[in-house]
């Protein structure tokens, strides 16, 4: 890729992975509402563990086998529609289902800004992995540039929403951030070696704080 091809591909993961871009990711938590109303998630320290276990046992894991998947199979209009299909089925809650089913058709939807033939190719119903993965490869974004944003937006939206939660203050949020770039790269590293086969969830309380929150009275988030 030339130079100037490098730096567009830049431009534009910064542009979809941007808090900014509009899929509504900010009023999500994926259980971690209801993990701090439970009192799973306590403070900073419970908050690390949180992220690092959903990032390499849990849903993120999976999330990130999906984006290098999808970003292989981006032209092939079938594995796409296989692949979303799985996605979806992997979802361990209601909630966890709507969120990446939304974000993925939202994702999709702002995507068009940048008209390309592979939002063609992905079906109606898309979970979020597999639609930032497959137009991230159309895009020409390198693989673990592309999955190591994504990780990072991840991993940033939960700290966000731990903040907002009151598990942590704004400067040990950054801390945490910051702590987790290594493990980051290490999940893009194994995820972008991945098959299908590495697919699995062994988080097992998020996933069940996740359910519990679908009858949460008092909320924040959606999720």
């Amino acid at each position: 890729m030339g130079e100037g091809l490098q730096t567009q591909a830049l431009l534009r993961l910064m542009a979809w992975m941007s808090p900014a871009f509009p899929i509504g990711s900010f009023a999500w938590s994926g259980g971690l509402e209801r993990a701090v109303h439970d009192g799973l998630v306590k403070d900073a320290d419970d908050l690390v563990s949180w992220l690092d276990t959903i990032l390499g046992h849990g849903s993120l894991w999976n999330d990130a086998t999906l984006f290098a998947e999808a970003w292989r199979s981006h032209a092939d209009t079938e594995a796409i529609r296989e692949l979303s299909e799985l996605g979806l089925a992997l979802a361990g809650s209601g909630e966890r289902h709507f969120e990446t089913l939304s974000l993925g058709k939202a994702f999709a939807a702002a995507a068009t800004a940048w008209p390309h033939e592979v939002l063609g190719r992905l079906p109606q119903d898309v979970p979020f992995p597999v639609a930032v993965g497959a137009i991230a490869a159309a895009h020409a974004v390198p693989l673990e540039d592309a999955l190591a944003a994504f990780l990072h937006a991840a991993i940033s939206q939960a700290v966000s929403a731990g903040i907002r939660l009151g598990a942590c203050g704004q400067a040990q949020g950054l801390a945490i951030l910051a702590e987790r770039e290594p493990r980051i790269l290490d999940v893009c590293r194994r995820a972008s070696a991945s098959t299908l086969d590495a697919l699995g969830n062994a988080a097992i309380q998020a996933e069940i704080a996740s359910l519990k929150h679908e009858t949460q009275h008092s909320r924040l988030f959606r999720s």
